[in-house]
């Protein structure tokens, strides 16, 4: 919603917003670019009187500022649909749908394209450092999407991708997760469906070979020319070399090399998806790679916040067992020396649930220690994490979390913070306190 917030105000809107609570990254784009952001709910907003409201999925009735834009009569829309609408209809989309690795590989693909001149507008989950903010607006023709597969809206329960209409789309990989609003994997495949389904048969779907669930979307019914990657028939990444480079190949014929920056299968999978895209809408694989070997990440992906007594202090996004493994590996792949302390917060909707929590604990195999902040959980996290024995440490007061992580950190150690939102501001904490 901030990045279309940026969007909106590019096309010369004058633009606001509320949120419950705002954090960085987004608070300081949006601080940046002069949106006013307004603290909570409150119906006193109405006062505003704008053109239109555009409604976040975050918004359920009850709500008391949408009770009254309900009962005030007042227009509104859901962020997907005003960006279908006013943004996406004239360009040619390229969509990264997928459990993982979607804000990376849609900066990655928007960087790409962006070496190549094409001056694509775009709008990810995070801040690439290249790129520098989430979402621009551009008067070229291309525009890389986030295609995220949660409901729209309170009043439109279908997944966001749909409204997108891609001509370019990337199916990374696809895992039982949101079951807040879906109850099994079956059902998000058919989301998946219904994506694959908005695809024109002139453009191109570039899919995960290794993945069965997105096979079991595609045997529902396919229109478009598929892609793979992650295979020898399609675009394969060789074995990373000691600083993490690969060789790329296409088809078993080997198109160039990328330099190591880019931690862990993960990622390497994550290039390959972007390069495939981007040479879909006409950009030469030799000059996608040159574009990577000057990607510099993106936030809140193995994000190194600072340094402090000889340990380092990362921030990650992953809030999936499997994001959580694959980004153990990729920081243990960068760095072969010292300690990886894993922190951990479960605060998506599944994990609150307590779906899941089963996988967590094997998540963590990579980790020398593991420190779990359980508050707010409707499940046991002792009991859960009992198997990893002394390893593991589990808090629910965030000040009692820093001090016992910062009593075992040794110089040489990696602490790695994993949270989908702000942790209570920890990694400053523990950077001070270290």
């Amino acid at each position: 919603m901030g990045g279309i917030a940026a969007i909106a105000q590019h096309a010369g809107h004058r633009v606001t917003g509320c949120d419950a609570n705002v954090y960085p990254p987004m608070s300081e784009q949006l601080g940046a670019l002069g949106i006013g952001l307004i603290e909570g709910f409150g119906n006193d907003q109405l006062a505003l009187k704008p053109d239109l409201w555009v409604v976040g999925n975050v918004v359920t009735r009850g709500n008391p500022l949408m009770e009254a834009i309900l009962d005030h009569g007042e227009r509104y829309q859901s962020g997907p649909q005003w960006l279908a609408e006013h943004v996406l209809a004239s360009k040619w989309v390229l969509a990264v749908a997928g459990t993982h690795g979607k804000t990376t590989t849609s900066s990655l693909l928007a960087w790409i394209l962006e070496g190549a001149g094409y001056q694509p507008g775009f709008l990810v989950g995070g801040i690439a450092p290249d790129l520098k903010v989430s979402a621009r607006s551009t008067e070229g023709r291309y525009f890389v999407i986030e295609a995220d597969e949660y409901d729209t809206a309170f009043f439109d329960k279908r997944s966001k991708f749909v409204h997108y209409r891609p001509r370019t789309a990337v199916l990374n990989n696809l895992e039982f997760d949101h079951a807040d609003i879906f109850d099994d994997l079956a059902a998000i495949e058919r989301q998946f469906h219904h994506f694959v389904r908005t695809i024109p048969s002139q453009g191109r779907l570039v899919v995960n070979a290794r993945d069965a669930a997105l096979e079991r979307v595609l045997a529902q019914g396919c229109w478009t020319p598929v892609e793979r990657f992650g295979c020898a028939e399609g675009w394969e990444a060789g074995d990373p070399d000691e600083e993490g480079g690969f060789e790329i190949a296409w088809q078993g014929n080997p198109v160039g090399r990328l330099r190591g920056h880019l931690p862990g299968a993960h990622n390497r999978m994550n290039a390959l998806a972007a390069i495939g895209a981007a040479r879909h809408a006409g950009v030469a694989p030799a000059a996608a790679i040159d574009a990577l070997s000057r990607f510099q990440g993106v936030r809140r992906r193995l994000e190194l916040r600072g340094t402090a007594r000889g340990v380092r202090v990362y921030d990650d996004f992953a809030h999936h067992p499997t994001a959580i493994r694959e980004t153990i590996a990729g920081l243990r792949q960068r760095h072969h020396g010292g300690r990886i302390l894993a922190v951990f917060e479960p605060r998506s909707n599944t994990l609150k649930q307590g779906v899941l929590k089963e996988a967590l604990p094997g998540s963590f195999i990579g980790a020398d220690k593991v420190f779990i902040h359980h508050a707010g959980l409707a499940w046991d996290a002792a009991a859960v994490f009992a198997v990893l024995g002394n390893r593991v440490r589990c808090e629910a007061d965030l000040a009692e979390l820093v001090a016992v992580i910062v009593a075992e950190a040794r110089d040489g150690d990696h602490i790695l913070v994993m949270s989908n939102g702000g942790f209570g501001g920890i990694h400053a904490k523990l950077l001070a306190a270290l």
